[in-house]
């Protein structure tokens, strides 16, 4: 699956439906492609919000990719970069009780990815 659209949070109900489908012909269990959409839903959030400051006219590039017994997923964008590792993971306890929105986004991604990976027996 390739998909191509332009950098708007309208979109990403055509990048969930894609990633879904191609999730689930891979083999995945409703509770997986959902936790893959997700991760890829976030994940282009966050090119738009942070990458892209909300500026609609970019592009982001999504595919699929099977191989083996591997699925990947790969997300290009032309917008600002940064190191995923140089993300901490948030204090829950502290965010919640400071009704915070937003700032979860990479905990989410790592979380849901992980979950699917050891249910699965994928390497990441």
């Amino acid at each position: 699956m390739y998909l191509k659209i332009k950098s708007l949070t309208e979109n990403l109900n055509i990048v969930r439906a894609q990633v879904s489908d191609a999730a689930q012909q891979f083999g995945f269990d409703e509770e997986s492609v959902n936790k893959i959409a997700l991760s890829v839903d976030e994940a282009c959030t966050n090119i738009i919000k942070h990458s892209y400051n909300y500026s609609p006219n970019n592009d982001i590039e999504i595919a699929t990719a099977a191989k083996n017994s591997r699925f990947e997923v790969i997300i290009i964008h032309q917008g600002s970069s940064f190191d995923p590792k140089s993300i901490k993971l948030p204090n829950l306890r502290e965010h919640l009780t400071q009704y915070r929105r937003g700032g979860l986004g990479m905990y989410l991604i790592r979380s849901l990815m992980d979950e699917t990976a050891r249910a699965h027996a994928i390497l990441f």
